[in-house]
């Protein structure tokens, strides 16, 4: 592909969205808008990649700062040929620039390469038709060809009438934005510089102006209000689910699952309602996520089922594991094959050998859990001490009895029992059985008090 200059126009105060952060940074899948725009941007290879920022700039700066982005603030804002001025300097004369908008999230890669293809050495905009085209700049053509323009605020009768409308998105040659940017006037209804203006200055220089249109309309809407983002968030989770289901996996319902991120998955997945996805989750075949999951930054091994309501962040789950309902993985775990957590089990930067269980109500935190270990219900590695986090050591073919509490650090040995109700505070030895309770007592003829009647 041709090397081009990219300008991402970002400095819009965004105040239907009714909000403190700049509107460009209001996340789709996760992702702030913007970023998703830049990302298209790198697909592109662009030479420089331009963000012309202002309402909030440091805050968007600061939050998406690259180094293969140059960002050059616009202020005050006085349109959108004034924002493309701001980004001049920085663009190279000899390549075109493909000029994008941070609100507009959806454009499809092959979208934006065709119009650059196309641009050759002109210009090249992307046009599409709506069947309510109100509020929206018109095409104006003759006898086919692209004349120029016209703000619907600016427009007469006739022009209100057309049904072909700008995107705001173009391929220009950087040489003559520079010749024309700086002879744009503002008088119009909206007193502002329009990047639209420059049209009517190419076919005034006989320039090779073409014209071209997305796939659907949805790669070109743009987000100004909530209502608005939450419609683009679900036209791109159902892109998602759509691919997820060309590529085998089963959906319960693909109108009810959230990828915030990169989802992988092998031959025969299922996931169930309500589950969401973060970061990079990758899942083995014949994996089944129960409804209502949370995944983020996972790997899942073959055969392993999620049953409802789990939540895993930054952990490594074997093959053939069973999990929850209600379970939490979080950072730092890793389950080895045939593990069993069960509900209301929470395990944290802990291994887990394989064919070893946590069935019930537990805390393993900071722990190294060897194979065939039984955690009884109730028990909790006592693992931080108000300033230090220690670690436990539970070796191979132990038996840990409920309501146990082992204050790490405690090693306890290869094929060890503890009994019910222990705090282990000192190593148990391999083989063994180790408890700690107090005497039971029973005391006769005694009494429960009872409560003292007023005066």
């Amino acid at each position: 592909m041709t090397s081009l200059n990219v300008v991402i126009l970002a400095a819009g105060q965004g105040k239907r969205m009714r909000s403190r952060l700049p509107k460009v940074l209001h996340p789709i899948a996760g992702k702030p808008m913007l970023a998703h725009v830049i990302d298209k941007a790198r697909a592109l290879l662009p030479a420089h990649i331009v963000v012309v920022y202002g309402h909030g700039g440091e805050t968007v700066r600061e939050t998406l700062a690259a180094a293969d982005v140059v960002w050059a603030k616009q202020e005050p804002q006085l349109g959108t040929g004034h924002a493309v001025l701001q980004a001049l300097p920085h663009l190279d004369p000899a390549l075109p620039t493909l000029v994008l908008y941070g609100d507009v999230p959806l454009t499809r890669g092959a979208t934006l390469a065709n119009l650059v293809a196309i641009a050759d050495t002109g210009m090249a905009l992307l046009t599409v038709e709506l069947a309510d085209p109100t509020g929206y700049g018109r095409i104006v053509r003759h006898d086919g060809a692209i004349q120029r323009i016209v703000e619907e605020k600016d427009a007469d009768a006739a022009e209100r009438a057309i049904r072909e409308i700008n995107t705001g998105i173009l391929v220009a040659p950087t040489a003559a934005l520079a010749r024309w940017l700086p002879t744009l006037g503002n008088r119009n209804a909206q007193g502002e510089y329009y990047l639209t203006d420059i049209v009517a200055l190419a076919v005034a220089e006989k320039l090779a102006l073409r014209s071209a249109h997305p796939a659907a309309i949805w790669e070109v809407e743009g987000v100004n209000s909530k209502s608005q983002l939450a419609q683009l968030e679900r036209i791109h989770q159902h892109r998602c689910a759509d691919a997820l289901m060309e590529q085998g996996v089963t959906l319960a319902d693909p109108a009810r699952i959230d990828v915030r991120g990169e989802l992988v998955c092998g031959m025969d997945v299922s996931i169930d309602v309500g589950c969401v996805f973060e970061g990079r989750v990758e899942l083995g075949d014949e994996v089944s996520v129960g409804p209502h999951c949370v995944l983020k930054d996972v790997t899942i091994g073959a055969g392993t089922r999620l049953n409802a309501y789990c939540h895993l962040d930054g952990a490594t789950v074997g093959a053939d594991n069973a999990i929850g309902p209600y379970a939490r993985l979080r950072p730092g775990t890793t389950l080895a094959d045939d593990v069993h957590i069960g509900n209301f089990v929470e395990v944290k930067n802990s291994t887990v050998a394989a064919h070893s269980k946590a069935n019930h109500l537990a805390y393993v935190g900071d722990a190294t859990v060897g194979s065939r270990v039984n955690i009884g219900a109730g028990t909790i590695t006592c693992n931080y001490d108000g300033a230090n986090k220690h670690r436990t050591v539970i070796e191979d073919d132990v038996f840990i009895g409920s309501d146990t509490q082992l204050v790490a650090p405690v090693t306890v040995g290869r094929g060890a029992t503890l009994g019910a109700g222990t705090t282990l505070t000192r190593d148990a030895p391999p083989e063994q059985l180790t408890l700690s309770r107090a005497k039971q007592v029973t005391v006769p003829g005694w009494q429960r008090p009872v409560k003292q009647k007023k005066d």
